[in-house]
């Protein structure tokens, strides 16, 4: 369950996404202009792959990241698509956590944080059943999580909710800047994919 008066924590995690993704869309604007040009020349398709995602509450939203993957892949978690549909920028960017780049605009919006649970596909039942039971869905998805940095994924619904629910009983802005640090530092794998 949310903590009853976590006030201080929202306002402060606030004000850090905040400066965190103005960060991103104007200091690092060259990156994201080369990263753009890059994957739109690459292969077809746009260089923005945008997709449906549960948000806070359950609320539908539009998630933004770099493409990764071909134009006509199927639209399914990470975990049930095949290797072969990631582009050669694709490996890199998932590699370095840029294709996430562009999810700054998700926390302008207030529709992302930085930290948090993983937004998944209206399609996944199995995990937004096990968030509703855990109250997961109560907070803002974020781009990274307690979850990714211990290489826990959507492919395991139940383990994924329950390590969910354990970032936020224990959340802060201690625990939330330690998760920041290790993303950055290259801990978590990102999202898998099928490789068979």
């Amino acid at each position: 369950m949310i903590k009853k008066f976590d006030w201080p924590y929202k306002i402060t995690m606030r004000f850090i996404d905040l400066s965190a993704a103005v960060f991103i869309l104007v200091v690092t604007s060259w990156l994201l202009l080369f990263i753009f040009v890059w994957v739109k020349f690459e292969t077809p398709g746009p260089a923005i792959f945008r997709q449906k995602r549960v948000g806070l509450n359950g609320k539908i939203f539009i998630c933004n990241k770099f493409r990764t993957m071909y134009e006509d892949t199927e639209d399914a978690a990470s975990h049930l698509i095949s290797a072969t549909k990631i582009t050669k920028s694709g490996r890199f960017l998932r590699a370095t956590k840029l294709d996430e780049l562009p999810q700054a605009w998700n926390i302008l919006l207030n529709e992302m944080a930085i930290v948090g649970p993983r937004p998944c596909l209206p399609n996944q039942k199995r995990l937004i059943a096990e968030r509703i039971e855990r109250n997961v869905l109560m907070i803002k998805p974020g781009i990274t999580g307690w979850s990714q940095i211990r290489n826990i994924d959507m492919s395991d619904p139940i383990r994924l909710a329950k390590s969910d629910a354990e970032y936020l009983k224990y959340r802060s802005v201690v625990q939330d800047i330690k998760i920041m640090v290790l993303t950055v530092s290259g801990k978590g794998q990102g999202d898998k994919v099928n490789l068979s």
